[in-house]
């Protein structure tokens, strides 16, 4: 199976899956890397693995649409399969839902679908866990629909939330379940004990 990426910032779960890839323990090529920001840590990562790796964002491409299609081209060009947000903080354009419908994937760093939604992502989801007295939190792999955080939940996983927790210790705590969690999920598609439509 052929991975590509889509990531904005630091990329840690992108790394891990790649990881997971060049250990053997998925049967799957990372094959692309798209960012939206020239400067992400997922690009540097891309680079470093010589997978090809593309800045497009409403800099390269100032029409939605046209982004959107570009998008689509470099994704196919690359023969992807199964399209992986990795910390992604663009909605997901039409074209590329319709081009990949159930293949796009997101982790998501709580337990859906509570704390979900627009601008519900990173450290706002942890303070809203503890804003709210959570016991627990966790993570959530979802297949992309056009509503943020909606679609099909495809696995989750749990952790509990501490009293002297901070969003900052919860968020570290949280990741490294993110990394294991995107792992087994992909690996579970792959084997066909997870069936996209």
């Amino acid at each position: 199976m052929n991975l590509g990426f889509l990531a904005s910032h630091n990329g840690s779960n992108m790394q891990a899956v790649i990881d997971a890839c060049r250990a053997g323990r998925l049967a799957a090529s990372p094959v692309v890397v798209i960012s939206n920001n020239v400067d992400s840590g997922a690009l540097e990562r891309a680079r470093n693995e010589r997978i090809p790796c593309f800045h497009l964002s409403g800099r390269t491409h100032p029409d939605p649409g046209d982004l959107d299609r570009e998008i689509v081209d470099v994704l196919l060009e690359h023969d992807v399969n199964l399209v992986i947000l990795a910390g992604y903080m663009k909605k997901v354009g039409p074209v590329t839902l319709a081009t990949f419908p159930g293949h796009v994937l997101n982790i998501h760093p709580g337990l859906l679908p509570d704390f979900g939604g627009r601008g519900m992502y990173g450290r706002r989801v942890h303070e809203a866990v503890l804003a709210a007295g959570a016991g627990t939190t966790g993570a959530t792999v979802h297949v992309v629909d056009a509503i943020y955080d909606n679609g099909p939940i495809l696995a989750q996983t749990k952790v509990e939330v501490k009293k002297t927790d901070t969003a900052d210790t919860l968020a570290r705590r949280v990741l490294a379940l993110e990394h294991e969690l995107y792992v087994e999920t992909i690996d579970r598609i792959i084997r066909g004990e997870i069936k996209l439509t």
